[in-house]
């Protein structure tokens, strides 16, 4: 990307809301999953989804075999949205240096699913995962986009190409 997201969308980013990953294989067909955990570093440019390889395996052989990846981050009270769409990732098994950065993103999203009314037992259920079956996957945005319902959804943001 040509400029840096917005402070105020890194900053949603980073809070720790919901995130869905998604990849493709060589016949374009699409595989998707939700992330246990996210981490986005203060400038937006390098950024950490984390994967539970028993319910992502299709997701994490799309990546492995071309790198190709689209993240939405969405905040479940206002449906504020941004797609993150880059070419190239780095994956690599979660070790202990990766269990508080899962643990403050649960605190998170429990907090951003209580908002619409759900209670953290059913937060705690969707992202339940292993830290010994969690990939980690960086990625640097190469594309942005406003995803938000309404009529800007689709806009590039930032220095999207």
């Amino acid at each position: 990307m040509a400029a840096p997201l917005p402070p105020d969308l890194v900053a949603m980013m980073a809070r720790g809301i919901s995130v869905i990953v998604a990849a493709r294989d060589a016949g374009l067909r699409p595989s998707l999953m939700r992330a246990v955990g996210s981490r986005v570093e203060a400038d937006g440019r390098d950024i950490t989804v984390y994967l539970s390889r028993p319910q992502s395996r299709q997701v994490l052989e799309d990546l492995a075999s071309n790198g190709h990846i689209a993240v939405v981050f969405s905040e479940p009270s206002t449906h504020r949205t941004v797609q993150l769409k880059a070419s190239r990732v780095e994956m690599r098994g979660a070790g202990e240096g990766d269990a508080p950065v899962l643990a403050r993103y649960l605190r998170s999203m429990e907090h951003e699913i209580q908002q619409v009314g759900f209670a953290p037992p059913l937060t705690r259920a969707m992202l339940a995962h292993r830290l010994q079956d969690v990939v980690a996957v960086r990625f640097t945005p190469e594309q942005a986009f406003d995803q938000t319902p309404g009529p800007r959804a689709g806009s590039p943001l930032g220095g999207a190409r």
